[in-house]
């Protein structure tokens, strides 16, 4: 007996794609913001079918999400923020919150939300994930959007 595989791929950029976006720490978030427009339209997305909602910071994102979600207006959301460890546990709580807000959203609306908040130790993490060694986190996320998008439409019934 063969076994059946399911696999999303990124040749499908028929979809459309609302991106949340907070805009606290700008300076790193931009560049994930740059990495996924560029990933979504090298892999056939027109610009017209991307949205991008701006949040003050990444504890904001988890409800623009639900109201994006809610919309249904688009096939995939793509949360990109960035929390960067302090001197206080406010790390902890923002980081910990955003990521299961997004979450949530996902499974409540049976919708790939891609969560590309980064939740770095210091500046210099977050500057290597936004563009430099580590890749660009926006880019991968817009990539994981692109992939589930593929796949769940592979597996409608």
């Amino acid at each position: 007996m063969a076994v059946t595989t399911f696999e999303g791929d990124f040749v499908s950029g028929d979809g459309k794609y609302a991106i949340v976006v907070g805009r606290f720490n700008a300076f790193v978030v931009e560049s994930l913001l740059e990495g996924a427009m560029d990933a979504l339209t090298r892999h056939g997305v027109k610009e017209e079918n991307i949205r991008v909602i701006r949040v003050p910071g990444a504890f904001e994102i988890p409800l623009a999400v639900q109201r994006v979600a809610a919309q249904k207006q688009d096939d995939a959301i793509i949360a990109l923020g960035a929390v960067i460890r302090g001197g206080t546990p406010h790390f902890e709580y923002v980081s910990g919150e955003s990521s299961k807000g997004v979450l949530q959203v996902s499974m409540e609306h049976n919708l790939p939300v891609a969560n590309g908040i980064l939740t770095v130790n210091s500046i210099e993490q977050a500057i290597e994930r936004s563009g430099t060694k580590m890749g660009n986190k926006g880019a991968e996320a817009a990539l994981s959007a692109l992939e589930m998008v593929s796949l769940l439409r592979k597996l409608e019934v």
